[in-house]
C-alpha cells in the first residue's frame, strides 16, 4: 500500500476487494483448491506463480492476516503460524542445523527460554543466552562461525525490560549475523523493529495482534534486509535445494527468509495458522492502534499507583522515570509502552498467591496482552521449569507478578488492586 500512517493500515492492509466481492477477507475453511489448468499448479509448485494448492502451505485468510502484519511491520512477506512458540521454532530452523548454534537474550519469554535451553540443543542446535545489560564485547565473546541467529525480545516478558537496539544490531551488523526480534508486547503500533535494524520480526498474534484472547496464532516478518549472499554464515541460503526442484534461495529477488521458511519448514512441519485463526486475527488486529493507546495510559497510571503503595516492594514499567529503562523507552517507544508491567509484593510467593486470589475484576490466567486485565505468579507457572539461577538470569523473582492491564476503565483496575492489597 502506500506510505499510510500505521492506524490506517490497521484498518486497510492486508486485503482489498473487488468489485462485488466481501468487504473483509472471507474464511476460506477449504484444505485444497481446484485448477483446471494443469501448468498453473506446476507453476505454484515451482514458485514461478502465485497461488493457493494446499492450505498447509499457504491459504487465502491466511495471506489477507500474514499481508496486514507484514505491512504494519514494514517488511516484504509475512508468514502465519499456528502459535507464537511455532513461529519462533520455524525462524529458528531456517536459518540452523545441528551443529550451529543461536545466540538469545536470556530475559525472553519462559516457553521460549526452554525452547532454546532445553528443546534445542536435543536436535544439535546450540542456544547461549546473555545479559541483554551486558556490554557489546561481552555478547561478541559468543558468536562464532557457527552462529546464526541473535534473538531478542522489544520488551522482555515477564522483566519489562527495554532491548538497547543499536547496541545489539550493531554486533549482528559487524559480524553478518541475522537479527530476529520477538515484538509482541510492543506490536508496530508502538515500535518497528525494523527501523532499528531487525531482519526477522516475530509474534505471537495470539496477544494484542488479536486483542480478545479469541485466536491462538503466531506471525513471522521477513524485513527483507538481510543479505545471505555476502555472509559466508548461510550456505543453505545460497546452495540448491534439492528438495525444491534445486532453487538457490538467496537468488530470489524479494523474501528471501519468507520463501525458505515457507518452502522448507512449514512445507515439512505445517505449522500454518487455520484460516478461522486467521480471519479473528485479521479483524481483531483493526483495532490494535486505538487498543495500543489505551493500553499504554492505563499501564501508566496503575504503574504509577503501585510505585507509591507501601505493600509493593518495586515496580517495572518503562513508563515511570525511576525505571531502569525509561530513557530507552522514550527513544524506542516513544509513543507508549505497552500494557505489560510487572512487580514484586512485599514478601513470599504465598503472598503473592493471597493477593491474586483476593482480584474481582482482574483475573488469573496463562495470558496476556488482550482487552481484559490479568495477572499471573511466572515462578510458579510460565516460568516453573526454570532453576533458582535460570530464574534470576531471567529476571523472574519469586515475588514477581505480571499485570497485564487491559482497557477497563483505570480508576476500576487500580481500585481492584488497592482492594486486594488490603487483605496482604
Amino acid at each position: 500500500m502506500k506510505n499510510y500512517k500505521l492506524d490506517t493500515l490497521c484498518v486497510q492492509a492486508g486485503y482489498k476487494p473487488k468489485t462485488g466481492e466481501s468487504r473483509i477477507p472471507a474464511i476460506s475453511q477449504s484444505t485444497t483448491f481446484f485448477y483446471g489448468d494443469t501448468q498453473a499448479m506446476a507453476d505454484c509448485f515451482d514458485l514461478k506463480s502465485a497461488g493457493y494448492f494446499y492450505s498447509r502451505l499457504s491459504n487465502p485468510t491466511v495471506a489477507a492476516f500474514e499481508g496486514k502484519v507484514a505491512a504494519l511491520e514494514g517488511g516484504v512477506a509475512a508468514i502465519g503460524c499456528s502459535s507464537g512458540m511455532s513461529a519462533t521454532t520455524l525462524s529458528v530452523f531456517t536459518v540452523a542445523g545441528a551443529g550451529d548454534n543461536i545466540l538469545s537474550s536470556a530475559e525472553v519469554y519462559g516457553g521460549t527460554y526452554n525452547l532454546f535451553g532445553t528443546t534445542l540443543p536435543k536436535l544439535g542446535i546450540e542456544c547461549r543466552f546473555f545479559n541483554p545489560d551486558s556490554s557489546a564485547e561481552e555478547i561478541e565473546k559468543l558468536i562464532d562461525g557457527k552462529t546464526k541467529m541473535v534473538f531478542i525480545e522489544t520488551v522482555a516478558n515477564p522483566a519489562i525490560s527495554v532491548v538497547d537496539f543499536d547496541k545489539i544490531a550493531k554486533i549482528c551488523k559487524k559480524h553478518g549475523v541475522l537479527l530476529a526480534v520477538d515484538n509482541t508486547l510492543a506490536t508496530p503500533a508502538l515500535c518497528r523493529p525494523k527501523e532499528f535494524g531487525a531482519n526477522v520480526i516475530i509474534h505471537s498474534s495470539s496477544k494484542y495482534l488479536d486483542g480478545h484472547a479469541a485466536a491462538l496464532g503466531g506471525v513471522i516478518v521477513d524485513c527483507g534486509n538481510f543479505d545471505f549472499k555476502a555472509s559466508e554464515r548461510y550456505a543453505s541460503f545460497n546452495q540448491p535445494d534439492e528438495s525444491y526442484h534445486g532453487l538457490v534461495y538467496s537468488d530470489l529477488p524479494v523474501a528471501v527468509f519468507a520463501t525458505k521458511c515457507r518452502a522448507q519448514m512449514i512445507r515439512d512441519i505445517g505449522a500454518i495458522m487455520s484460516p478461522q485463526n486467521a480471519f479473528l486475527s485479521y479483524i481483531g488486529s483493526d483495532t490494535l492502534a486505538l487498543r495500543m493507546e489505551k493500553h499504554s495510559a492505563n499501564a501508566a497510571k496503575v504503574a504509577e499507583y503501585l510505585s507509591k503503595h507501601p505493600k509493593i516492594e518495586w515496580v517495572r514499567h518503562p513508563s515511570l522515570k525511576s525505571d531502569k529503562y525509561h530513557e530507552l523507552a522514550k527513544k524506542y517507544l516513544p509513543d507508549g509502552q505497552g500494557g505489560m508491567l510487572s512487580f514484586g509484593i512485599k514478601g513470599n510467593s504465598q503472598k503473592c498467591a493471597l493477593f491474586m486470589e483476593s482480584l474481582q475484576l482482574i483475573t488469573q490466567e496463562t495470558h496476556v496482552a488482550d482487552v481484559r486485565s490479568c495477572v499471573l505468579h511466572p515462578a510458579s507457572t510460565t516460568h516453573r521449569q526454570l532453576s533458582k539461577e535460570d530464574l534470576a538470569a531471567a529476571g523472574v523473582p519469586e515475588n514477581l507478578i505480571r499485570l497485564s492491564v487491559g482497557i477497563e476503565n483505570a480508576e476500576d483496575i487500580i481500585a481492584d488492586i488497592a482492594q486486594a492489597l488490603e487483605k496482604v
